[in-house]
């Protein structure tokens, strides 16, 4: 099965809120195409109730899921918005990078319509930026990407995924 990885800031409800939304999308959208696929987003990957019997152990195990979710991805999708990227969204973004198989694809996604990068031209951050195969700025534009994506790595036979390195 294809897997996605939602990554991006989930602090306040508007943007947990943003990811059920981009999450329903996709869901419907490879409903709608016949396509299987696994979504996962940090939100989810472990509960409150689990943070809070972890106690001070709870870190280690939150980067420990949230990196086993990263190696089994196909596909990253991350929220750039904000006047900078969100600091752990930008470490799943260049840890992915560098674990990524050769058909696996980071797609960015900023409706922000701020300037954040060093640059008159720049979208983000230029490490942040040219780690992404694309950056779109819709959600209409995100599913016209992901999916072509998800085609490739069918079409090319590559359904499993392990990191590069350890």
């Amino acid at each position: 099965m294809r897997v996605i990885y939602l990554a991006g800031p989930l602090f306040t409800e508007a943007e947990r809120d943003w990811h059920r939304k981009t999450k329903g999308l996709l869901l419907e959208q490879a409903s709608r195409r016949g396509e299987p696929i696994e979504i996962l987003w940090p939100y989810e990957l472990i509960t409150a109730e689990e943070i809070t019997a972890l106690g001070v152990g709870s870190r280690a195990e939150i980067f420990r899921r949230c990196k086993a979710g990263l190696d089994r991805a196909h596909v990253l999708i991350a929220l750039l918005d904000g006047t900078q990227v969100d600091d752990g969204t930008a470490w799943e973004i260049g840890y992915f990078f560098a674990t990524k198989a050769a058909e696996a694809t980071i797609v960015g996604i900023r409706t922000d319509f701020r300037r954040a990068g060093e640059s008159e031209h720049a979208i983000v951050n230029a490490m942040v930026e040219m780690a992404c195969d694309v950056i779109v700025n819709t959600q209409a534009g995100l599913v016209e990407r992901v999916f072509p994506a998800l085609g490739e790595i069918v079409r090319l036979g590559r359904v499993s995924r392990s990191p590069t390195r350890a």
